[in-house]
């Protein structure tokens, strides 16, 4: 095993809310789709790939128990740069008027950046955040 991330799935029981939040809020590009049974989608990404999957598939392919226990918790979190604290504040803005639901507003973090949380249709909550400039 090489120690280094490939893939990141998000497991979910809407695949189709999560792709359309992730395709038109955030604007990521599926480049391969098994959709119906399948329910599986990875998108355009440089770096680390991204996926969403049914739970479903997980649980009947895998059978670990774990694919069909409710979700508790925040599980994980994506966080998204950007370029400056101010554009923090426009993405923030921007992200709300497309449907994110809003978790906590733009503010400035006492590690130094400016950092704005919003959650995706099945409740994950991400941030974008910019470094504030330092003094």
């Amino acid at each position: 095993m090489e120690a280094r991330i490939d893939l990141i799935t998000i497991f979910t029981e809407d695949v189709n809310a999560m792709v359309r939040f992730y395709r038109d809020v955030l604007g990521f590009e599926p480049q391969q789709e098994f959709t119906g049974e399948q329910g599986y989608v990875e998108f355009k990404h440089t770096g680390v790939r991204f996926a969403i999957c049914n739970r479903a598939v997980m649980r009947d392919v895998v059978g670990h128990p774990s694919f069909s226990q409710p979700r508790q918790g925040q599980p994980f979190e994506l966080a998204f740069p950007c370029e400056s604290p101010d554009a923090v504040d426009a993405a923030y803005a921007d992200l709300i008027a497309k449907g994110a639901t809003p978790v906590k507003s733009p503010a400035n973090m006492p590690w130094n950046q400016r950092t704005a949380l919003f959650a995706d249709p099945d409740g994950n909550i991400h941030e974008i955040f910019a470094p504030l400039a330092s003094s």
